[in-house]
């Protein structure tokens, strides 16, 4: 009835592709480098734009119940795709399909690595729009070397932790952290819902007293 099986397998398989090539086309960059180029290619914009360059949009059809979702229904069907590739081809030609016909002709790796993607801000803006409480913590500071210190940090959505990460700044860290929260986010429908439901019971706990106060003032 819809692609959300397909479309779990796919989002697994497309973070192994995108690595397996980053990793070849980046052969003397570190691990922090490799993870910041694969996310700026499996994230949801940039699989949102290929699906459209590709004609998938004009083969998807939806419901009209998801039609406010529908700016992640492309990116949704590209991973529909490479789950649906790997399951009757294998994995190396989901990864022949990726490199040959994605990105020899949509993407451009070297361009594409060296744009900035702020985490951070994404993550806020999420948190805004929904009015969940965001915190970002410091929770270690350590030194690896004599020259270099590293800095850990969780970012706390509702309370509960949604991503760690580990830097060289604690810019970097919460940015790492930021990375995995939106995973997170994106991954583990139960988890999204249960921040959401926390930031909605919180909301109207705090508007409750305010609504007597008016009340009691009115009587008055």
């Amino acid at each position: 009835m819809n692609n959300e099986r397909l479309e779990f397998l796919g989002d697994a398989v497309l973070d192994a592709v995108v690595g397996d090539l980053v990793f070849q086309h980046f052969a003397d960059r570190k691990e922090g480098f490799l993870t910041n180029a694969r996310s700026k290619i499996v994230q949801r914009e940039t699989l949102n734009k290929l699906a459209v360059d590709i004609g998938l949009d004009k083969m998807v059809q939806y419901s009209y119940s998801i039609v406010t979702h529908k700016n992640n229904i492309y990116g949704n069907a590209f991973e529909a795709l490479m789950g649906a590739i790997y399951l009757d081809q294998g994995y190396y030609r989901c990864k022949e399909f990726f490199e040959q016909r994605i990105l020899k002709n949509y993407i451009n790796l070297d361009q594409l690595a060296m744009k900035e993607i702020n985490f951070k801000s994404h993550l806020m803006e999420w948190s805004q729009k929904r009015r969940v409480d965001i915190v970002f913590q410091l929770v270690n500071q350590d030194m690896e070397d004599a020259h270099n210190y590293t800095f850990e940090s969780i970012v706390m959505l509702e309370g509960e932790v949604a991503g760690r990460g580990k830097g060289y700044s604690k810019k970097e860290s919460h940015q790492v952290a930021a990375r995995k929260a939106l995973g997170k986010l994106r991954n583990d429908g139960e988890f999204t819902k249960r921040i959401i439901e926390k930031a909605k019971s919180r909301q109207q706990a705090a508007e409750e007293p305010k609504a007597e106060n008016e009340s009691a003032e009115a009587d008055a």
